[in-house]
């Protein structure tokens, strides 16, 4: 949530910190502020985001105030990790027109693309450009390629995923594409 970086004078720490929905930032750092008066040099922000200046020294004393306030500001429902999705996708979905009709979607905040959730053996995985995960995966007699992006974590042969249907296009071919975004093994 807190990132830290010395300041030019050497003496003081500058933060930037951004939040989780639910949690207050700017509130957490004002309560500490007021509990602690001195720890923080200044502060300033919202509920999302917000920026810090603290003594380099008071580092160590900083963290114990913040997740003491963390703690107690943060509800326990935030501290979840929640998944929503839109259920099973039906076999006859799983097809080119249709990974083309969400990929033409608008989709944004309070309208997220659809998110289904489907269980699925793993044929294979490897890794690609360093930090994905490529994967075949098999579900009800058929194969589908798709793609864990930003991770290198190996799954299980078998795994629950939730994903979104997209299309891919490799040497002018396109086909359609699994993108999965939570798994639970």
């Amino acid at each position: 949530m807190l990132c830290f970086a010395r300041s030019a004078d050497g003496r003081s720490l500058k933060g930037s910190g951004r939040s989780v929905p639910g949690f207050h930032l700017r509130d957490c750092l004002d309560l500490i502020s007021k509990r602690l008066p001195g720890l923080i040099v200044r502060f300033g922000g919202h509920a999302q985001a917000a920026g810090l200046t603290i003594a380099e020294a008071d580092y160590a004393r900083f963290c114990i105030a913040f997740e003491r306030a963390l703690d107690e500001m943060l509800p326990a429902s935030a501290r979840t990790k929640t998944v929503e999705t839109d259920g099973t996708l039906e076999q006859g979905y799983y097809t080119l027109d249709v990974a083309r009709m969400l990929d033409a979607g608008i989709w944004g905040q309070g309208f997220p693309q659809p998110l289904f959730c489907d269980t699925f053996s793993v044929e294979s995985q490897r890794v690609v450009g360093e930090r994905h995960l490529k994967l075949v995966l098999a579900k009800d007699g058929r194969r589908f390629e798709a793609m864990r992006f930003g991770t290198l974590d190996p799954v299980q042969p078998r795994m629950r995923a939730a994903y979104r249907l997209a299309v891919n296009e490799y040497n002018g071919l396109k086909s359609i594409q699994l993108t999965v975004e939570h798994v639970e093994s």
